[in-house]
C-alpha cells in the first residue's frame, strides 16, 4: 500500500500560450501551467501484475480513444524508473481534477504524476524534479512518439515557463510577470492525435521548406515581442500577438472551424485576444481576458458554443 499523501503526487495541466508545433523544431515557445491537475496512487500487489484504475475527469471519448496510448505510456514511464510489475505487481489509480481533453496537457500529467509517486512510493522523495521530468518525456513517447518536451516540463515545474528544445536537454526558465493573466479556455469535444498531427505538419515542412522557414520567421519575431509584453503587463498588446500567433497556426492547417469559431466568439465577447492552444484539429482553444468581468462575460459566451468551458489564472 502506498504509504505518502496523495498530494506528492500532483501534476499540473499546461496551456501554451506561443508555439505549438514550431517548438518541436527548436523555437522558443511560452507555456502556462494551470492549477488543475493530475494526482496517482501507488499501491504494491502480492500477485505480479498491472492494474490501472483511471479516475481522471474527461472529454466524452478521450480516455477510450486515448487509452492504447496510454498504456504504453504507463510501461515506459515504470521501464524507465525500473519497476517491473512482472516481478511485483503494482495498482495504479489515476485521480485529480484535471479534466483530460486534447490539448490541456493530460497525457503528461498522467505520466509526471506516476514518476512522482514511484519516487515518494517508498516513503522518501527518491527523484529530484529533473529527473521526473525526464521521466516524464520518456512516458510522454507513449502517446506524442517524439514529443517536444513542454507539456511535461509544465507539469513538473509549473508557472509560466519559456521553453525551447536543444540537441542535449531542453532549456527552460521563469517568465515573469507583474500581474495575474486571466484565462478562459473552451474544448471543441474532438481529440486528435497529436502524431497524427505533428507528423502532418512535418510533411509539408519537408515538401516546402521555403513556405515553413517563412511561417517560422515570422513566428519567431513574435515570440521575441511577446515575451517583452508579458513582463511589461501589456495586456492588449500580448491579446495581438496570440491572435497572431493563431493565424501561423491556421497557416500550418492545424486550425479547424471550430477552433476558428471558438476564437472569433471570443473575442466578439471581448477577449483582448484568442488562439488554439496545443495539438488542434480539435481540442482546445483560449482567450485572454483582461479583467474578471470580462472572463466571466467571455465564458459566457463560449459556453453557448463549446461542450467544456473553464477559467483560469496563471498567477
Amino acid at each position: 500500500m502506498a504509504n505518502f499523501p496523495i498530494d506528492q503526487t500532483r501534476a499540473f495541466g499546461k496551456l501554451i500560450l506561443f508555439g505549438e508545433h514550431l517548438v518541436v523544431y527548436k523555437a522558443p515557445a511560452i507555456v502556462g501551467a494551470i492549477s488543475a491537475y493530475t494526482d496517482c496512487k501507488l499501491e504494491y500487489l502480492d500477485e505480479p501484475g498491472l492494474e490501472v484504475v483511471d479516475n481522471r475527469p474527461a472529454v466524452p471519448h478521450y480516455k477510450e480513444e486515448k487509452k492504447d496510448e496510454g498504456d504504453v505510456a504507463i510501461g515506459l514511464t515504470l521501464s524507465h524508473l525500473g519497476v517491473d510489475p512482472s516481478i511485483r505487481g503494482v495498482r495504479l489509480i489515476f485521480g485529480g481534477d484535471l479534466c483530460c481533453a486534447s490539448g490541456i496537457g493530460a497525457s503528461a500529467a498522467q505520466v509526471v504524476s506516476l514518476a512522482r509517486a514511484i519516487s515518494v512510493s517508498n516513503g522518501t522523495r527518491s527523484l529530484t524534479e529533473d529527473e521526473i521530468n525526464a521521466a516524464g518525456y520518456e512516458g510522454e513517447k507513449g502517446y506524442h512518439g517524439t514529443p517536444s518536451g513542454i507539456d511535461n516540463t509544465a507539469a513538473t515545474f509549473g508557472g509560466l515557463l519559456r521553453f525551447r528544445r536543444t540537441d542535449g536537454p531542453p532549456v527552460f526558465e521563469k517568465v515573469k510577470f507583474p500581474s495575474a493573466i486571466r484565462i478562459v479556455y473552451a474544448s471543441t469535444g474532438i481529440t486528435a492525435s497529436t502524431t497524427k498531427v505533428v507528423g502532418d505538419v512535418r510533411s509539408r515542412k519537408e515538401a516546402d521548406e521555403a513556405w515553413f522557414a517563412n511561417i517560422m520567421d515570422r513566428y519567431t519575431s513574435l515570440v521575441g515581442e511577446a515575451e517583452k509584453v508579458l513582463e511589461a503587463g501589456d495586456m492588449n498588446r500580448l491579446g495581438e500577438l496570440m491572435d497572431a500567433n493563431h493565424g501561423l497556426l491556421q497557416e500550418l492547417t492545424v486550425s479547424c472551424k471550430e477552433l476558428d469559431d471558438l476564437v472569433v466568439a471570443a473575442r466578439a465577447a471581448g477577449a483582448v485576444g484568442a488562439k488554439m492552444s496545443g495539438t488542434g484539429r480539435g481540442g482546445l482553444m483560449m482567450a485572454l481576458t483582461p479583467t474578471e468581468e470580462v472572463q466571466n462575460s467571455v465564458a459566457a459566451a463560449l459556453e453557448k458554443l463549446a461542450p467544456q468551458v473553464w477559467k483560469t489564472t496563471f498567477a
